[in-house]
């Protein structure tokens, strides 16, 4: 009865850890040991109060999976340092910093950090620091052990094919292969015209109008828009250089100069500012461009595609000359993931405007000029193309003479796993384990840990 008492209130994921000790009418306890590493009640309630902190949501098996998560890096801990593996300090503090910018962001600032979690930020950073120094020898030693799985040679490409089964084998989607020719707006005349826009809207705030008022009605941020243009308190790390470099200059109260980002212009004026973080509101306004520019790039577009056809040129010389692309122009217009370095776009790779223009041509043909975007900034800028379809690779079960490299990596991967699986299960085997009851529910991934729970009182 006890016991299901206990499993009980674990299920419905008690979120505090104060309140967790309450129920255990204990200040904190040991949940696990592990070799001799213990594992305590509050580490876990802390990292699933870290994860809700980003937004993560909580669900009943969530400390399931981090005690079994937990136990897991412990006893690859514990032969790192058999090893005599260094912690990659450099990595601890970038993680550390990563994960501080986080959660202050989301919780909006060094108090509420302190208020959510119930302990100074200084006490967080050592606890944080710790976790990720363990990190760091965990990954290490994961990265050594799966290093003793061989190159894998054709002969065990061909023996894996030889033994799996076929529909296991993983299905390669679509591939296309596309050259382009690409023509931007005017950017200087419209960059110029949300200038002044802007220089307006700040005379007018500066005569005394509301920024928040002018930013609900101007701004082209629509998640802060509607706030006013006001972003909340967040690091400056989250923000364009240009941006936050020029928010953490300004005084209280004070309108910015015009500052360019990848996104647009902005004006912006600082709330508040504390340590590296700040909260500010921004009017946000990108180049708008006309019918007139979208009509001259689709004639200047036609004509080439016209002479293309025809043959009077050819795409890679009228893309070296006319594409205002660099970097594709320089190649005969021939795109490459800028993600993956490919040649080969599967169907999420490409912008929709892209794949909707392509998506009924044949190879060889050259898609009508169309209003596509840029990879710059976040969302990208605006450009007018046309597209040759090069080659179209169909959607099938993965061959060897077609994707060598893909079922190459299919059966590494699967060997890594193996060896980091069979060395879990040994070391569960061999090494000093004990779990509290209170788990006992937990549906674990490893059969192993059934066998480490302790007796009850």
């Amino acid at each position: 009865m006890r016991r299901r008492f206990i499993v009980a209130v674990l299920a419905f994921a008690v979120v505090c850890a104060t309140a967790a000790a309450q129920k255990y009418n204990v200040v904190d306890k040991t949940v696990a040991v592990v070799g001799n590493e213990a594992i305590l009640i509050s580490t876990i309630e802390n990292e699933v109060k870290t994860q809700q902190s980003q937004g993560m949501a909580s669900d009943r098996n969530m400390r399931c999976e981090l005690l079994e998560s937990i136990m897991e890096s412990k006893l690859f801990l514990m032969q790192a340092r058999v090893d005599s593996l260094t912690v990659n300090q450099d990595m601890v503090e970038g993680n550390l910093t990563q994960q501080l910018d986080r959660v202050l962001t989301y919780l909006g600032g060094e108090d509420q950090v302190e208020e959510y979690f119930g302990k100074p930020l200084y006490r967080l950073r050592q606890e944080w620091r710790s976790q990720f120094e363990e990190m760091s020898l965990t990954q290490q030693e994961q990265q050594q052990i799966m290093e003793k799985v061989p190159e894998i040679t054709p002969y065990d490409v061909r023996h894996y094919l030889d033994t799996v089964d076929k529909q296991s084998l993983p299905i390669v989607p679509i591939k296309y292969q596309l050259s382009q020719i690409c023509i931007y707006p005017d950017r200087e005349a419209a960059n110029l015209a949300v200038r002044e826009k802007l220089l307006e809207l700040r005379e007018r705030i500066l005569n005394g109008e509301k920024f928040a008022t002018l930013a609900r009605i101007y701004s082209e941020d629509p998640g802060s828009a509607r706030r006013g243009g006001e972003l909340g308190m967040a690091s400056k790390s989250i923000f364009w250089p240009a941006f936050s470099d020029v928010a953490m200059s300004l005084k209280p109260d004070v309108i910015s100069q015009i500052v360019e980002t990848p996104d647009g212009f902005h004006i912006i004026e600082v709330i508040e500012k504390s340590g590296d973080m700040f909260n500010a509101r921004h009017i946000l306004m990108r180049p708008q461009y006309t019918d007139s520019d979208r009509n001259k790039a689709f004639r200047t577009l036609d004509s080439l595609r016209t002479e293309i056809l025809a043959q009077a040129v050819t795409f890679q010389m009228a893309a070296n000359f006319y594409s205002q692309d660099p970097a594709t122009r320089t190649n005969g217009g021939q795109m490459v993931d800028p993600a993956t370095g490919s040649a080969y776009f599967e169907i999420d790779q490409l912008k929709a405007e892209d794949y909707n223009a392509i998506k009924d041509l044949k190879v060889g043909e050259i898609s009508q000029p169309i209003q596509s975007l840029d990879n710059e900034g976040r969302s990208g800028n605006t450009v007018y193309k046309i597209i040759r379809v090069d080659k179209i690779v169909p959607s099938h079960t993965a061959t060897f003479e077609e994707d060598f490299s893909l079922l190459q990596e299919e059966v590494s991967l699967g060997l890594r796993l193996k060896v980091i699986d069979d060395f879990l299960n040994e070391k569960i085997e061999q090494t000093h384990i004990v779990i509290d009851p209170m788990f006992e529910d937990c549906d674990f991934r490893r059969p192993g840990w059934r066998d480490k729970f302790s007796e009850t009182d």
